[in-house]
């Protein structure tokens, strides 16, 4: 169970690494499309030391392909417009001590 969810992290983090370099959402489809072909290529494989093998090529392979610069929302952490449009902070009011 626990290889799965590794699977599942790993191509999820696959397809982000491939929307960093994407031009476009054409070229990001194609390159999806080719990364879920290799995943599924491997789908069926029951040995254990094959499976940690393909993992470790996988985890290699992201590393070496990510973006020195990678693709963040705007507003995700990090982004350009993070923290830009803060709410004010709640001011208490004043206690009639502080008069």
């Amino acid at each position: 169970m626990a290889t799965k969810s590794l699977v599942c992290s790993l191509y999820r983090r696959s397809l982000k690494t491939a929307f960093s370099w994407a031009d476009g959402r054409v070229m990001y489809r194609i390159t999806a499309l080719n990364i879920r072909d290799m995943f599924e290529a491997n789908r069926h494989t029951t040995d254990p030391r094959l499976q940690r093998a393909l993992l470790q090529n996988t985890e290699d392979a992201l590393e070496r392909w990510k973006h020195p610069d990678p693709y963040l929302p705007p507003t995700a952490p990090g982004g350009s417009k993070y923290e830009r449009n803060m709410p004010c902070p709640i001011l208490t009011p004043p206690t009639e001590q502080s008069y």
